[in-house]
């Protein structure tokens, strides 16, 4: 016979529900409002709008968007390759136009190591898409 002092989990509605844990793609993350800095990207991003919720919902499908293009690009590097364009981006905040220009200033650059074929990561940007550029960047935190 079955012990019928056990108590039923909490359900949904029920205060004492927890929500059960969730893979990566089906988090979200609910903050409330949240102040943020509209420097002029944002702004232009968001021009013309007044309502917050459209502004939340431009953001957010921008955000998600970004974050796709992140899953879909990039490039394959060695470990030389990317101490290498991390040292050219050791500068800072990368414009989009630096960005644009890596392989230019890997052809510049005096960074050496070893396993490191600047002129084969030279070629190799270069062949690269803007996106995939940006990616690469991110990557490594910049």
């Amino acid at each position: 016979m079955a012990d019928s002092t056990e108590k039923p989990s909490p359900v949904r509605g029920d205060p004492t529900w927890v929500a059960p844990a969730l893979t990566r793609e089906e988090k979200t993350r609910n903050v409330g409002k949240t102040p943020v800095f509209f420097g002029p990207p944002l702004a232009i991003l968001t021009d013309g709008q007044n309502n917050t919720m459209e502004i939340s919902g431009k953001l957010n499908r921008t955000a998600e968007r970004y974050l796709e293009i992140q899953r879909r690009h990039g490039l394959e590097l060695t470990e030389p390759e990317r101490s290498c364009i991390a040292h050219i981006c050791n500068i800072g905040f990368m414009s989009a136009l630096e960005i644009e220009e890596l392989s230019f200033e890997v052809g510049l650059t005096r960074f050496e190591c070893e396993g490191l074929d600047k002129v084969a990561l030279k070629k190799k940007l270069e062949a690269a898409s803007f996106a995939d550029l940006v990616v690469v960047v991110e990557s490594l935190g910049f």
